[in-house]
């Protein structure tokens, strides 16, 4: 009986720790980092179900488990891990930083993919500091992060766009700029997206990972996803900073007196000052940043959103410099059945813009060049005639304004309503098979006016008042269909995709010119004027597009891919519509073979290979191929019927192809030591044939130019990037830092009928630029400067082609603006709740063209000069580098070497010093984070260029900006910027 009674003892016992076992219970629990800060919105699943929860804004969750249940913790930036319950009903996690980001899921052309089997060149950019930094364009985020993808920001203009060159330039008028895509949108502007709201950053650097998108990817790819919501309780965050910019360097100008020297030595009768001005002071004042943003993101199993509002406010250094947007999005995630989910994006912006005119000298009214260049011995306003005031002109030349007259004659503005968004279908047919169709658009309304009334400014006078306004709109359509195929048995994973898109814009755009305005300078509108031209234009062009990609996967140790993507423009003739890119790439993991999986110091060792081709026609006109005839209006009396026709500058061309870009690289990615240590290396040639340029016809035809194939270009170069863990210790000292590197060759290696272009000319001189065959793109021509001679005061011009004559045929190379390599280095440090940032940017090698020192040391006319011409020459035996003072007469400052300077730069972009309110303030505020931040950008500036800033470019926006590189002449330069901000989230 005893042994019975026991038994069922033990029975009983037994099932009733079963039946426990089975019954699940309530976990309650906190997610923090290594500093003790809570992390809202991470997903904490229940492994092995597709069941889970998020922490709430301050950290907390609770959830209902089995006891011996499993716990899998995910959050971006932060290492997966797996916590066991083990019968707890209270839990502390600690999650820490990504050491590697091996195991991240990387955003590809039309999928993700884990970076530890990419077998192509693709960069991921961190996008932690953006919220810490007064980042308002997607490409300030990218400067200095990503070896092979020179940033630059050629104006310091608010709102001003900033260039971008992933491995070189590759065309000369078809565009450089890389193609981005938002949430699957392509599109070639984002200026007007907020980038607090931006998840991710991924640049396809080499043609076999962007040759998916084919037709527009032969400079690069840069994805853009964008934040959305995440499963719980709505976390709402608002982020705000505030700052101040003043221009960084000063250039010394004469004073009165010393102007007064300089005039009377060049035969002015000098004017005896009743005033004097510090027009530096007048034009350059300190700017205001400001930026407001509210979010608010949560949801539900079935139904999670991502909302955001966000006002920027940029007055920049020089008035009336502003920039104003408002920015709305809306992110939509829906799972309508098990088996169908819809997505939703919608982004719209709305810019104000006033602008400031550089670019050009004093005597075109532009305000840096005029700030430098406006005798001291005026002052702001006079009187005319008449008793009405206006702006004060250059008493020794009659019609040059002063700088004020470019700042605030002029009442103009520009007014652009943006509409960038997608809705996207997924299907799964099984848990392999998936099918996605997408529709996205891409809308801009423009609006854009100028005034100028016919008393204040000297060309308002000239056209008794002039106005010009212009209004455009333009939509992009996509739709894109694609089948994707994921399959894995054993140690085998294949994922295929298939797809067919189609694309379409449509531009329109009215122009119109005013002048002579009635004797009412308060009567601005343009229907006013006595003299009223206009013009409009309308266009259209359609892409279509199949493509296709096979990724195959050996136990994550041999990796290939191969895509193809064949589009068709209808900017070409019907014969050479279609272009073909196909691409291939390789990996093979040598740290999953025996003879290195027993070295503990390596971590991930893999070699990769690539070769594909992109093509380009982005700069291309939509019937460039066909040819346009423009119509004229007819006076009444004119003998034709109907309207007039003239001929377009450009002759049609039926035989343009594709600009082809074919890409070759070799990688090798490396980690060791755990990850501490993670090591890339990239090797490439980029070769592009059938360069698009307008090959100009004699002066006797009936056109100007024809665009056509004409040329080859090569880029080939090298690329690094190391990161390193540092410091990693358990009392939450970390510090960590990435350095890039990269090297990159540039040449133009073909060109067919015209062997010599010319671009630049700046007022009264020669090109600066010249492209020809076996030269870099931004190459200097011009004379050889040796010096100024002691017995005349004239600048000595080399005689190159020793004839004993100096004459436009010793015309030279005399530098050239591409960087010899280029680098960034970020540095990351933090203790407890404390975090210091800085980033380092810089270009070696490159040169400048310094063209507003043709007007500051020119000496040829009445501008007011820099104070380098107070060691001018004055008599016979004076050796000096600067020469005589000639007035109208520029031969001392010709288009020459004695104006190329060097460029290269060191600059600190930018440093952040942070604080995170520990956790027992927060939750007292009930919050779940306050940071409070200090950030200076662009600190400081290395350098030996001597004008206010080497990064600058005055032709950027020109549509061979491929070539117009490195000149500067009088440009808007980059502001030093002193921010402070707070970001809190409940």
């Amino acid at each position: 009986m005893k042994k019975r009674g026991t038994f069922l003892t033990a029975l009983l016992l037994a099932l009733w720790s079963f039946a426990m076992a089975q019954q699940d219970i309530t976990v309650k629990g906190h997610v923090q980092d290594k500093q003790g800060n809570s992390l809202p919105g991470v997903s904490i699943k229940i492994k092995g179900t597709s069941k889970g929860a998020a922490s709430q804004p301050d950290g907390s969750f609770t959830i209902q488990v089995a006891p011996t249940a499993i716990l899998e913790l995910s959050y971006v930036g932060y290492e997966t891990q797996d916590v066991a319950v083990g019968g707890r009903t209270q839990l502390t996690i600690t999650l820490s930083d990504t050491k590697t980001d091996l195991g991240e899921v990387v955003v590809i052309g039309y999928g993700t993919q884990k970076k530890r089997d990419i077998t192509t060149s693709v960069a991921s950019v961190n996008t932690k500091d953006i919220a810490e930094r007064p980042i308002t364009q997607t490409a300030a985020a990218l400067q200095g992060k990503a070896a092979g993808v020179q940033v630059t920001q050629p104006s310091g203009k608010p709102g001003a766009a900033f260039s971008v060159r992933v491995r070189g330039a590759t065309s000369v008028q078809a565009g450089n700029e890389p193609l981005y895509v938002i949430d699957g949108v392509p599109t070639t502007d984002t200026r007007d997206l907020n980038t607090n709201d931006i998840e991710t950053i991924t640049v396809l650097k080499d043609a076999s990972s962007a040759a998916i998108y084919g037709a527009r990817a032969s400079n690069g790819v840069v994805l853009i996803t964008t934040k959305r919501g995440r499963l719980g309780d709505a976390v709402i965050n608002f982020n705000t900073y505030y700052g101040v910019s003043r221009i960084g360097k000063k250039i010394d100008v004469l004073d009165a007196t010393q102007y007064n020297d300089l005039m009377k030595e060049m035969g002015f009768n000098v004017v005896t000052p009743t005033t004097t001005t510090n027009w530096l002071d007048e034009v350059f004042r300190t700017g205001k940043n400001q930026n407001y943003q509210l979010s608010a993101s949560g949801g539900s199993e079935k139904s999670k959103y991502f909302i955001s509002g966000a006002y920027t406010k940029d007055d920049g250094m020089v008035k009336p410099a502003q920039y104003n947007r408002r920015v709305f999005r809306a992110n939509l995630d829906n799972q309508l059945k098990p088996w169908l989910k819809l997505t939703t994006n919608i982004s719209y912006s709305n810019v104000d813009l006033k602008d400031v005119k550089d670019n050009a000298n004093a005597g075109r009214n532009a305000a840096i060049l005029g700030a430098l260049n406006a005798p001291p011995i005026i002052g702001i306003y006079e009187t005319d005639a008449d008793g009405r005031r206006r702006y004060t002109m250059n008493p020794y030349k009659s019609g040059w304004d002063n700088p004020l007259a470019a700042i605030e004659g002029p009442t103009q503005g520009t007014k652009d309503n943006r509409i960038l968004g997608n809705a996207a279908m997924d299907i799964n047919f099984t848990k392999d098979l998936k099918f996605r169709t997408n529709y996205g658009i891409d809308y801009t309304n423009h609006k854009y006016d100028y005034y100028l009334d016919y008393i204040m400014t000297t060309p308002g006078r000239l056209d008794h008042g002039y106005a010009t306004s212009q209004r455009y709109n333009t939509l992009t359509w996509l739709w894109e269909n694609t089948l994707n195929y994921d399959k894995s048995w054993k140690k085998h994973n294949i994922s295929a995709l298939g797809g067919v898109t189609s694309q379409k814009n449509n531009y329109d755009v009215t122009n119109q010119t005013g002048r002579d305005f009635p004797a009412d300078p308060t009567v601005k509108t343009l229907n006013a004027a006595n003299q009223i031209v206009g013009d409009t234009y309308e266009s259209q062009w359609f892409l279509m597009s199949y493509l296709g990609r096979v990724m195959y996967n050996y136990d994550s140790k041999y990796l290939l891919t191969v895509n193809f993507r064949a589009d068709g423009s209808s900017k070409l003739d019907k014969k050479h519509k279609w272009g073909y890119f196909p691409s291939v790439s390789a990996g093979w993991r040598l740290s999953a073979e025996p003879f290195l999986k027993d070295v503990k110091a390596i971590s991930d060792l893999k070699v990769r290979a690539g070769w594909g081709q992109n093509g380009n026609v982005e700069g291309l006109s939509p019937y460039a191929s066909l040819g346009l005839n423009n119509f004229v209006r007819q006076t009444p009396t004119s003998p034709l019927s109907g309207p007039g026709i003239t001929l377009p500058p450009g002759a049609p061309n039926p035989d343009l192809k594709w600009e082809t870009t074919t890409q070759t690289n070799v990688g090798i990615d490396l980690s060791l030591f755990d990850s501490r240590l993670t090591f890339t290396a990239d090797a490439y040639i980029k070769k592009t044939k059938d360069l698009l340029l307008n090959v100009p016809f004699p002066q006797s035809a009936e056109y100007d130019y024809m665009p056509r194939n004409s040329g080859a270009l090569e880029n080939k170069g090298l690329e690094f990037l190391v990161s390193t863990v540092n410091i990693d210790k358990k009392d939450g000292l970390r510090w960590s830092t990435d350095f890039n590197i990269a090297f990159n060759r540039n040449r133009l290696t073909d060109l067919q009928l015209t062997q010599v272009y010319n671009y630049a000319a700046v007022e009264n001189r020669d090109y600066i630029i010249t492209l020809r065959k076996g030269l870099p793109l931004g190459t200097f021509f011009g004379y050889v400067s040796e010096g100024v001679d002691p017995k005349t005061g004239d600048v000595i011009y080399k005689d190159v082609n020793n004839d004993g004559n100096v004459t436009p045929t010793d015309r030279t190379v005399i530098g050239n603006a591409q960087p010899s390599f280029t680098y960034g280095m970020n540095n990351n440090l933090a203790y407890k709740n404390w975090s210091l940032s800085f980033l380092f940017q810089g270009s070696q090698g490159n040169e400048v063209f310094n063209a507003s020192r043709m007007e500051t040391e020119g000496m040829y006319d009445s501008k007011n000069q820099s104070t380098e011409v107070l060691r001018r020459w004055r008599a016979a035996g004076q050796v000096t580098d600067i020469p005589r003072a000639t007035n109208g007469d520029v031969t001392n400052s010709r288009t020459s070497s004695r104006f190329v300077e060097n460029g290269s730069f060191l600059r600190m972009k930018s440093a952040t010093l942070s604080y995170n309110l520990p956790q027992r303030a927060l939750s007292t505020l009930h919050l779940s984070r306050l940071m409070v931040y200090a950030t200076a950008q662009n600190l400081f500036t290395i350098t030996k260029y001597k004008g206010f800033d080497p990064e600058v470019n005055a032709y950027a926006g020109d549509a061979a900006n491929g070539v117009t590189l490195g000149i500067d002449y009088g440009t808007y330069p980059v502001a030093r910027t002193f921010v402070l901000g707070l970001n809190l989230s409940f």
